[in-house]
């Protein structure tokens, strides 16, 4: 996806989140970027596009009251990393409810790099 493209600016995190495969309990990757609309990964290992996941994403100490945050999204890409032994992920989570929304909002607000 291109920048002309994009309708959200992607919010690159102070935080180095864990986000999960909840169905499998495995760690997909941690994550670098997010906004309502999706998000983007840094793994040691290439996800497979085009999947459904139900994914769990750790929320940093002390800022909210859960400590975990659900919700389903799609990989869309994945390609090599700037470091070669990882790779980057993006997904797509257009049917994000009001509560998590507001949660990524009240996240990107709290530990975003100012840009």
């Amino acid at each position: 996806m291109t920048d002309e493209t994009r309708a959200l600016k992607r919010r690159h995190l102070v935080y180095y989140l864990e986000v999960y495969d909840d169905e499998a309990n495995e760690l997909l990757g941690h994550l670098v970027d997010v906004t309502t609309g999706g998000l983007k990964l840094v793994s040691k290992q290439r996800i497979p596009t085009n999947r459904n996941y139900h994914l769990r994403m750790m929320l940093p100490e002390g800022y909210f009251s859960q400590k975990d945050l659900y919700f389903e999204a799609q990989s869309m890409w994945s390609s090599n990393d700037i470091n070669p032994d990882f790779y980057d992920t993006g997904f797509a989570a257009p049917k994000l409810d009001a509560k998590t929304q507001d949660i990524i909002r009240d996240l990107v607000n709290q530990i975003s790099f100012n840009d």
